[in-house]
């Protein structure tokens, strides 16, 4: 199939190359004209044939509400945007109704995978009319990993970003988990080697994971994470669940408290943050803070 895609940066650029491996055609475009293959929305438009599906990747709030306003004008009846993008699932339930009023249909689709998706495949979770998902289903079964599991078609429009940020919220919680653990270890005097015993985790453990195996990976670049401050951004996601978990009143003391370590960080030079910011640098390519001399 045909695919136009708006924001080729870290995850789009990658997500272009994996549907392209599969066979399909993708029109890409982006504010760098190095990296598109159209200048204008409207170039990338009038390059796809109906029924078209345009996949918007672009930062959360107004830069998608720009890019999809300008699409709803573009775009035709029959038609059908995605957001890939991490958007709250407020938003989607507005711009779903925003092009449904010009007959355009909308899918909302978290996506997990970071930098590694392009080999390994992207874990999504979509929401929307059984329609509109059929018309991008092609896509997601090219950027899935391979086997039976890594997609999911979650519900309604919202339900894909929903799933999504409880995901982020769990990841949050896990590494926090193994943020505390790694500079416990490091404290007391009996424990040697910290990275071997955080490798021996890796085989036979109830504890193993990848967020482990990208740890361990963190660890043998910088075995102590002497390079890096102990300060980790947070994406707005732990947030939105930490909102979303008061509005429907179901406890989350584990999700909660990672979040509130993340803004400790901000305070001084955490060494479990050190480890967090490791991790998120591993997994998703995300800026880390050197040391400071």
């Amino acid at each position: 199939m045909e695919l136009g895609l708006v924001g080729l940066g870290k995850m789009g650029g990658n997500m272009r190359e994996r549907i392209r491996r599969a066979g399909h055609t993708v029109v890409g475009y982006d504010r760098n004209p190095d990296l598109a293959d159209v200048h204008s929305l409207k170039e990338l438009v009038d390059s796809l044939k109906g029924p078209r599906v345009v996949w918007v990747m672009v930062p959360a709030g107004a830069a998608t509400q720009s890019t999809i306003d300008e699409l709803g004008e573009l775009l035709s009846p029959g038609d059908v945007v995605v957001d890939g993008g991490n958007s709250r699932w407020t938003d989607d339930e507005k711009h779903a109704e925003e092009l449904k009023a010009k007959g355009i249909g909308f899918v909302d689709c978290g996506v997990s995978g970071g930098v590694w998706g392009l080999e390994n495949g992207y874990a999504l979770m979509y929401g929307g009319a059984a329609d509109d998902v059929a018309k991008v289903q092609p896509v997601f079964d090219a950027l899935k990993p391979e086997g039976d599991f890594g997609s999911v078609h979650a519900g309604k429009v919202g339900a894909g970003h929903f799933a999504k940020m409880v995901h982020n919220g769990i990841e949050y919680a896990m590494m926090q988990a193994y943020a505390e653990g790694w500079e416990l270890l490091e404290k007391v005097d009996s424990v040697t080697d910290v990275r071997e015993v955080f490798r021996s985790w890796q085989q036979g453990t109830v504890i193993r994971s990848w967020l482990l195996d990208l740890a361990v990976n963190a660890l043998d670049d910088d075995e102590h994470l002497d390079k890096l401050r102990g300060y980790a951004a947070d994406s707005g996601e732990g947030r939105w669940t930490v909102e979303a978990a008061i509005d429907n009143a179901v406890p989350l003391p584990a999700i909660t408290a990672s979040l509130f370590a993340r803004f400790a960080s901000r305070q001084d030079d955490s060494p479990q943050m050190k480890m967090i910011a490791a991790l998120r640098n591993q997994f998703g390519g995300h800026a880390v803070e050197n040391a400071k001399k």
